[in-house]
């Protein structure tokens, strides 16, 4: 039937949950341009009968008009809630994104990511004077300014502002500055121990 494969494309999107991102579907949106493609053609050679006088094909012209509007705004909504999705996880996960995550984007929402990154950037350094404001620090507002964390992963050393060096070895905890180690958090390398 017209316009099912757009539809599926936007029904898998609805039940990805929580902001999830599926994999991108390449091949379901060239199928679905390709129905569009086909559909515009039996048009305009439908619309060239009607102008010469037959009257009875002015309805399915007009019907596949309406299945191509429908099948633009279904690929338009998918891709654009695509796109939605991939600024949100610039904002949790921040500007490296982990594989499992790359590897269901396209190369064109890699470029995107990478441009929106970068945009953001500067604007975060060219407001807050010299250092700039990171506005990824404190999406939500915190309790206490240090907190205790356990690091999950190897990660090295880690600088704090006072100049104190801190070896982060996996099962370790540590007591930090709540700033320092929000992005390491969102990058699994640090868990937040709740008290």
């Amino acid at each position: 039937m017209a316009g099912e494969r757009a539809v599926g494309l936007v029904r898998e999107l609805h039940r990805a949950a929580g902001g999830h991102l599926p994999p991108f579907r390449a091949e379901e949106l060239r199928q679905a341009l390709e129905e569009m493609r086909a559909l515009y053609e039996r048009n305009q050679a439908d619309v060239s009968e009607a102008k010469s006088g037959r009257t009875d094909l002015i309805f399915l012209i007009r019907f596949r008009h309406c299945c191509l509007l429908r099948n633009q705004r279904c690929l338009l909504a998918y891709l654009y809630d695509r796109l939605l999705r991939i600024r949100a996880l610039r904002w949790e996960y921040g500007s490296v994104l982990p594989n499992t995550i790359q590897f269901h984007m396209s190369a064109e929402e890699v470029e995107w990511f990478n441009r929106y990154k970068k945009s953001l950037a500067t604007y975060m350094r060219s407001v807050g004077g010299e250092e700039g404001l990171d506005l990824t620090q404190d999406i939500k507002p915190p309790k206490s300014l240090y907190i205790e964390v356990r690091c999950l992963k190897d990660y090295g050393e880690f600088e704090i502002d006072d100049g104190t060096t801190v070896l982060l070895k996996k099962n370790s905890q540590h007591f930090l500055p709540r700033w320092k180690c929000e992005q390491l958090i969102r990058q699994g390398v640090l868990e937040h121990i709740l008290s």
